[in-house]
């Protein structure tokens, strides 16, 4: 039996307690969670153990539900409404959060990590806790960081080894200018758009292809309407388990120690599931014929990336430190 199924187990007996504990509590509050994910996906199963956790340390006084698929709206949306205390919680990624937390973008610059190890190490230290700082300032309280793997293109033209292969593709990006000014440093055409639109998108033209992780491309079927995956791997960008500032404001000091202990947990968690779902989704994209190609030289691409550093800095001078503590970290 797998890490992943036998989580899958003992997250499900976990709610299962968690859920009786639910209805003999009197005057339980019941948290309500946004994720765009499918119900079995790594983010998914770790933000259930969190419900689980939460509602089992606490006795049933806070419980949490948990809403999976983006049911409660776009990522955009989602987050403005965490922000203003209508959802409880959610699962993020960093980039999307950058046009209203700018200390978030930093980790949206291309190649600023230069592992996921590196990653880990620096968001679960000093760096984290600077744009846990920012977020708070805009109404949101970080919970756990997890793990969203590396980025990187894929099309339905052709393989992407040099970033002269990226001029002239119209490439989907998340809303954030950042990853516009990213794709247009190597002459190819960005379009924001909502990840829930990017497979029909592809498949009938309105775009050529986009950026993601290998679950991502897997678990949406991407791969079966652009067959050329490039690892990049061009962007790092962890994403947070986090909860509103407004309802983290309503909880008992006791219940915020509860409720911030199993966002780390939780993100442990993830970051094992997500290792052994990244090794799986690999496997099925080969085996339905998606190209992989490796880039045997990354410089070029990164040579591409400095107006991109430039220009991000100009207009965010009070972020330098934070960039340099990433970039020159050993």
């Amino acid at each position: 039996m797998t890490i992943f199924s036998k989580t899958t187990l003992m997250t499900s007996g976990a709610l299962l307690c968690a859920t009786i504990g639910m209805a003999t509590s009197a005057g339980a509050e019941e948290l309500r969670g946004w994720n765009i994910h499918v119900e079995d996906y790594p983010v998914s199963i770790a933000m259930e153990s969190f419900a689980a956790e939460v509602a089992d340390k606490t006795g049933g006084e806070l419980t949490a539900k948990t809403f999976h698929n983006g049911v409660l709206g776009d990522q955009p949306d989602a987050i403005e409404q965490v922000r203003l205390g209508v959802i409880d919680f959610g699962e993020f990624s960093l980039g999307p959060m950058g046009q209203a937390i700018p200390e978030t973008n930093v980790v949206s610059l291309p190649f600023i990590f230069k592992s996921i190890p590196d990653m880990y190490a620096l968001m679960d230290g000093a760096a984290g806790e600077a744009i846990g700082e920012g977020m708070k300032a805009k109404g949101i309280v970080p919970l756990g960081w997890y793990d969203a793997g590396a980025r990187s293109f894929y099309n339905s033209v052709q393989p992407i080894n040099t970033p002269a292969d990226v001029a002239g593709l119209k490439i989907r990006v998340m809303s954030n200018d950042l990853f516009v000014q990213m794709v247009e440093s190597m002459d190819g055409n960005a379009t924001p758009m909502a990840f829930g639109e990017v497979y029909q998108s592809i498949k009938t033209g309105v775009v050529d292809g986009a950026e993601n992780n290998p679950p991502s491309y897997e678990s949406t079927n991407h791969y079966e309407v652009a067959k050329y995956y490039s690892l990049t791997e061009h962007l790092i960008i962890p994403e947070c388990l986090c909860m509103s500032l407004k309802t983290w404001e309503k909880l008992t000091p006791e219940q915020q120690d509860i409720v911030m202990t199993a966002g780390r947990n939780s993100a442990n968690l993830q970051r094992e599931l997500w290792a052994e779902r990244e090794a799986a989704s690999m496997q099925v994209i080969t085996a339905g014929g998606t190209e992989v190609n490796a880039i045997a030289d990354k410089q070029p691409f990164q040579d591409a990336m400095a107006p991109v550093y430039e220009s991000f800095l100009a207009d965010n001078p009070d972020l330098t430190d934070l960039v340099n503590l990433i970039r020159n970290a050993e």
